[in-house]
């Protein structure tokens, strides 16, 4: 809450706040997506906690004011209002005036580190992000909330133009340079030779042009990062130059900016998009300093209904010039993509201009409607315990590096004809933190919910595998009759688990080629698509199960994998189901054909 007394306003009336509320409740809530409507939401719930002991931010009306006003002082270079001031539309004054505007309540340095913003093509992407840039060389300012007279600037500012390739950085930096050359008050400040970087007169520094073609890309200290059209990546040695470089500023802002791409599982900037929807709908994520505006078209929108276009394309959401141009040219390509039947063209219309995210060449083992049945086929765990508390089942193992996930399952075989199959991870507690950045997931808040184990140390005690499943039998009456596994890194485990029982076959290795594996996972699915699995609820299967690929031999017969070897997107606790189920499968078919066993009245199809 604001205290009596304070300098500090509450900024619910500001243009900022107003916007948010439009979205949210008001006249704008149709022509957004769910996630720019969670993005305003959080702005409006964050009000409502600012300056709070446990929230130590405050929206500071007069920093999100000095950006707004920044853009007045720069001339447009490109299009039909080039030669005039650049005027903001009400949805960019929302994400600058929320970027800029909150601060530390205590040091005013900005809240904000990192951004991630998706928009359609033509929505003013290059020139928004040359003015910023141009915005971190002269006026970027930090002072304690309301103390503009406080304002310290920073000495030598470093300004990186990131993108994919040389010649999209130089976009930003060459509209960053004519934005200069036109704007009176900037170009005194500045100087912008032709070919190298942009320099402040007084204050040093530079603006430059930065990508995998730039023979010295140490980066230094940079005060603003920007990494252009992100989609276009194929790796994250970019972005991580930017977020490796930063801790030596006040207030540095790494900022993204980009439409959606193709190949989406194996593009970088997919899986970051994927954590950044997490922060806002998420309850167990929690990044404050990351700020995130994606702009899209909602599930089971139609991209050939033009009022659904607003919500990736917020131009059009003002009439204007230039938004019936924009519109024209949407119009036109998307006639000329379906007219054509020319799947690229229609690819490109729907990454570029409905900013939706197309798979490519990655062939996902349960594509939407699959993930749906799993969803729906999720119980609590003692909805499920009652069902299968007493039963038979086959319990299975997948050890990853010690360093990294592993997982355990166990499969019944339920009397009605369906199968039930719990999944579990297992992760070393000090690597948690470590995987948490690097897989975008919470391990430790999943742990925390009883999805996964972490074991102390620094690698995994796969003791602990094995004290699942006998947790099972002492607590749920488990009749374990089986235990499958890879043997990779587990022999050691398998050997000790056939002692402990006194039997030879209680561990039983189980093939990891296409032909070992083919029977359990083409099953699993046929029997997800006619609703005849039950999964004990978790976030982690969830994960796990949109993650898994495909891969197929030459006979048709496919295995899961992970889209690399050293992946983030990790499947560990999925493979150790799918050596349980194969196994099950196997007893259960045993001298039968597996196409009539999947036909016939046990499985209920």
């Amino acid at each position: 809450m604001i205290c009596l007394g304070t300098r500090w306003q509450s900024g619910l009336h500001h243009p900022v706040s107003v916007y948010a509320k439009q979205v949210t409740q008001g006249r704008l809530r149709e022509q957004c997506c769910k996630y720019e409507i969670l993005a305003c939401q959080r702005h409006l719930d964050d009000l409502k906690r600012q300056g709070t002991e446990d929230f130590p931010y405050v929206f500071d009306t007069t920093r999100a004011d000095r950006i707004v006003r920044w853009f007045g002082q720069c001339i447009q270079v490109r299009g039909v209002d080039a030669g005039k001031p650049i005027t903001l539309e009400p949805w960019q004054v929302f994400d600058l005036g929320c970027t800029y505007g909150w601060v530390h309540k205590d040091t005013g340095a900005r809240r904000f580190t990192h951004t991630y913003n998706k928009r359609a093509r033509g929505n003013y992407k290059s020139s928004e992000k040359s003015c910023q840039g141009i915005y971190h060389m002269c006026g970027d300012a930090c002072y304690p909330p309301y103390r503009p007279e406080l304002a310290r600037f920073e000495e030598e500012p470093e300004v990186e133009c990131a993108a994919v390739d040389r010649t999209q950085a130089m976009r930003v930096l060459g509209d960053a340079k004519k934005i200069a050359r036109k704007s009176p008050n900037i170009a005194k400040r500045l100087l912008v030779p032709r070919s190298n970087p942009i320099v402040h007169r007084t204050r040093g520094g530079y603006m430059r042009a930065l990508s995998k073609e730039t023979k010295n890309k140490d980066s230094g200290a940079p005060c603003y990062f920007v990494v252009d059209e992100y989609h276009a990546h194929p790796t994250s040695e970019i972005y991580d130059l930017g977020t490796n470089s930063f801790g030596k500023r006040v207030q540095s802002l790494l900022d993204v900016i980009t439409t959606a791409g193709d190949d989406a599982g194996s593009k970088p900037c997919y899986i970051e998009e994927t954590y950044a929807k997490r922060v806002l709908e998420d309850p167990s994520v929690t990044d404050e300093s990351y700020f995130v505006m994606i702009r899209e078209l909602d599930e089971g929108d139609d991209p050939h209904d033009e009022s659904a276009w607003r919500k990736p394309n917020p131009c059009l959401r003002y009439p204007s010039r230039y938004s019936e141009i924009l519109r024209k040219q949407i119009q036109d390509e998307h006639n000329a993509a379906y007219t054509s039947n020319d799947p690229s063209k229609i690819r490109k219309f729907l990454t570029r201009r409905m900013c939706l995210w197309q798979v490519g060449s990655v062939n996902h083992y349960l594509d939407e409607r699959c993930m749906a049945k799993a969803k729906a086929a999720m119980v609590p765990p003692e909805e499920f315990a009652a069902l299968t508390d007493g039963l038979h089942n086959h319990c299975g193992f997948d050890l990853g590096k010690r360093i990294d996930l592993s997982g355990a399952a166990a499969v019944f075989d339920l009397p009605d004809g369906r199968i039930g199959v719990k999944l579990h991870g297992f992760m070393p507690e000090n690597g948690a933190d470590r995987h948490e950045k690097t897989d975008r997931v919470p391990y430790t808040a999943w742990a925390q919910g009883g999805y996964c184990t972490l074991t102390p140390g620094d690698v995994t005690d796969n003791s602990y595998v094995y004290n699942w499943i006998c947790e099972g039998e002492r607590e749920h009456g488990w009749e374990v009759e089986e235990v499958d596994y890879d043997g990779r890194n587990a022999t050691d485990l398998a050997i000790r688990m056939n002692e402990d029982r006194n039997r030879e076959d209680f561990c039983v290795e189980v093939s990891q080629t296409c032909a070992g594996q083919n029977l359990a996972v083409k099953t699993f699915r046929e029997l997800l698509l006619q609703d005849r699995v039950v999964i004990e609820e978790s976030p982690l299967v969830l994960w796990c199960l949109q993650n898994a690929i495909e891969i197929q031999d030459n006979y048709g017969n496919i295995k899961l994998s992970k889209r690399h070897k050293d992946d983030t997107e990790r499947i560990d606790p999925v493979a150790a189901m799918m050596n349980a189920l194969a196994r099950v499968l196997v007893k259960r078919t045993a001298g039968s054909d597996i196409n009539e066993h999947i036909l016939s009245e046990d499985w209920g199809i």
